[in-house]
């Protein structure tokens, strides 16, 4: 049997943000589609050491962020100094494909599923690896999609005060919308690929945990499918968190009903859209943590303030501030570009916490003063922590309604 070791690389936490991990779900979906027959080791890096001296076969690096690619090559480098073969794969290395080709004995670009990483594995062990596997935008059938190989996770590092939070799982790929700032069109195709709602029920009720993040980049794209979906997932009685849900009363209500607990809302101005979106959710019983962008060309520090002040005035429970970045294959990075307007490309400052181009109406100074004015004033009354407990209250207290409490606390177990 051969030894494989699955490595994700760490990167700085944005240090405004709750002091727990979630556990990564590209690894997990990887780590499924690795055959039975490998020993299979997965090693998170925010969470756990890389013991470099265990012994390995083959090394797979799966790198999601942007800010991870520097650390990656660190951790490549070492095990190619030491003789061991190693691929390289992820979200990042596809928008990074011509800077890390060569990094790694390996490059795969693309969906893993469908025998595609086996048939790599395979190569690495005949010792005919191949220097790229490009698979990029040739999807495999979604109906070849199966769960998440979650046992890998050390479950005791991805908790919050020593209570278990979120698992990670997608109900569908692809996005048939383009925003500016977003690389999704160009990674995932702008086709939106729905997994069968029998897969995706099969996968749910097999979580050992009935909180979930449902990861997909939208749940507005397919009416019918969506209202489906929420209709098979009802009785399982998981509460779930998600991005952004189509916005009619009807799907609203049906999304209550399937356990929606709360919405990561993007929040771009302060017009009525948003304050009826918003109201909408909260009415339906649906928390709503407004993710907001700084630095868009329509802002300046005022602008900035205004929308602050807005958040707490219709009452978002929780709010994530992001500065604008430009990450590559973006229509805002091409249009940056052409305007010389990105200032460097030190990956590991790509955090969305730090100012990496130059702002329309103000300097890089100031839009990073406002970023932490942003977080301050948010959270001056009710800091963020409480924020959260109160959200976790009513969760808790939601499935004591419905009897689908489980207590989750692990500190008793906790080994460190």
């Amino acid at each position: 049997m051969s030894a494989v070791t699955l490595v994700y690389p760490k990167w700085n936490k944005i240090p405004e943000q709750t002091e727990f991990h979630l556990p990564p779900h590209g690894p997990v979906c990887v780590a499924a589609c690795v055959p039975p027959e490998y020993d299979l080791t997965f090693i998170d890096e925010n969470v756990d050491a890389i013991d470099f001296t265990a012994p390995v076969d083959v090394v797979l690096v799966s790198i999601m962020l942007t800010c991870q690619i520097p650390r990656g090559k660190e951790i490549i480098a070492r095990f190619r100094s030491m003789g061991k073969p190693v691929i390289i794969g992820g979200i990042a290395t596809m928008l990074h494909a011509e800077e890390l080709a060569g990094v790694a004995d390996a490059i795969f670009l693309g969906e893993t599923e469908d025998g595609r990483l086996a048939k790599v594995l395979q190569d690495a062990e005949n010792g005919t690896l191949q220097p790229k596997y490009d698979y990029f935008h040739d999807f495999p059938p979604i109906a070849s999609v199966g769960p998440a190989r979650r046992e890998i996770l050390n479950e005791e590092r991805y908790t919050y005060r020593g209570v278990k939070m979120v698992d990670l799982v997608h109900t569908s790929r692809g996005c048939r919308f383009n925003c500016f700032p977003c690389a999704t069109a160009f990674l995932g195709g702008r086709q939106f690929r729905p997994r069968p709602i029998d897969k995706v029920v099969e996968e749910l009720a097999g979580i050992d945990n009935n909180r979930l993040f449902l990861v997909d980049n939208s749940l507005a794209q397919d009416r019918q499918w969506v209202m489906d979906l929420f209709e098979a997932m009802t009785p399982l009685k998981k509460k779930w968190i998600s991005h952004p849900i189509l916005d009619e009363d009807a799907v609203l209500k049906k999304a209550a009903e399937a356990g929606c607990w709360y919405v990561y809302q993007a929040v771009f101005d302060t017009s009525d859209l948003i304050r009826d979106r918003v109201k909408r959710l909260k009415d339906h019983g649906i928390g709503v943590e407004a993710a907001v962008l700084l630095g868009t060309d329509n802002q300046d520090a005022d602008y900035i303030k205004r929308l602050v002040d807005f958040l707490l005035e219709i009452d978002v429970d929780m709010a994530e501030f992001s500065i604008l970045t430009p990450f590559p294959h973006t229509p805002v990075t091409e249009k940056y570009a052409k305007e010389g307007r990105i200032l460097h490309s030190d990956w590991q400052r790509y955090t969305t916490a730090e100012v990496v181009f130059q702002p329309k109406l103000m300097t890089p100074e100031v839009l990073q003063e406002m970023y932490h004015y942003a977080w301050d004033n948010f959270y001056k009354e009710m800091p963020q922590s409480l924020r959260m407990g109160r959200l976790f209250a009513d969760v808790v207290r939601r499935e004591m309604d419905d009897g689908s409490y489980v207590p989750r606390h692990l500190s008793a177990r906790r080994s460190w």
